[in-house]
């Protein structure tokens, strides 16, 4: 029965941290924002100060692509 509890108990911290998301916001020197950042996956979208997306960059392995608002690819790196 402990390993059962155990096991589910780990497969919902797993499947919770699987779909957290992380947001980033950026300021100017003015102190106003910027835009922000949300990070989801493998995939972070752009956004601008009024909300609108602006980009995307999605991570696959050691290439990064990276896309226009539209889904246009526009460009990768690779590291």
């Amino acid at each position: 029965m402990k390993t059962v509890l155990l096991t589910a108990a780990a497969v919902i911290v797993f499947a919770s941290a699987a779909s957290a998301q992380s947001t980033v916001r950026f300021y100017g020197a003015n102190g106003k924002s910027l835009g922000s950042a949300t990070t989801y996956g493998n995939t972070t979208n752009f956004y601008s100060a009024s909300g609108s997306r602006t980009m995307s960059a999605t991570r696959y392995g050691n290439t990064t692509n990276f896309y226009s608002a539209g889904g246009r690819r526009i460009g990768s790196a690779s590291r």
